[in-house]
């Protein structure tokens, strides 16, 4: 069953909420971070001078069922800014059911109110079940990431 969740943007009232979905999508990439990062996080998000935005999904009835933080940047190749989308999460009960596609959509529809050029994100090459929606929506692009 497809449900089409209400996506907004997070208000000061979804904090716990926003850390606990947080963590899981963390620890799904089995990684952690410090409360420190998490408290500058959010402060970030919750900054109007800051280009680092976060969305809820919640279902009709109002439980938040997925996540998704994403930053609005510069880029040296276009005048526009492009919309990197960094983390997204649905909880697994609610995967499958549409959450995911109406979260980009979301973000894409916040990056044509903002006049961005394009939407990009990376993900794990073994995560197939996002990968499967991912390839419906996007393009997959021909880079290869490298860290230092």
């Amino acid at each position: 069953m497809v449900v089409v969740p209400n996506v907004r943007y997070v208000t000061a009232q979804d904090e716990t909420i926003w850390r606990d979905l947080w963590r899981s999508y963390l620890t799904f990439y089995e990684t952690k971070r410090d409360e420190e990062v998490y408290a500058e996080t959010w402060r970030r998000i919750n900054d109007p001078n800051e280009q680092m935005f976060s969305m809820v999904a919640e279902t009709p009835e109002g439980v938040v069922i997925g996540i998704v933080n994403f930053l609005q940047h510069r880029h040296f190749w276009s005048c526009q800014d492009y919309i990197y989308l960094n983390d997204l999460y649905v909880c697994t009960n609610a995967r499958r059911m549409g959450a995911g596609k109406a979260i980009i959509d979301a973000v894409v529809n916040h990056a044509k109110d903002h006049n961005c050029e394009q939407v990009w994100w990376f993900t794990a090459e073994d995560n197939l079940t996002a990968r499967k929606l991912y390839d419906g929506v996007a393009t997959l692009s021909p880079f290869m990431k490298y860290q230092i």
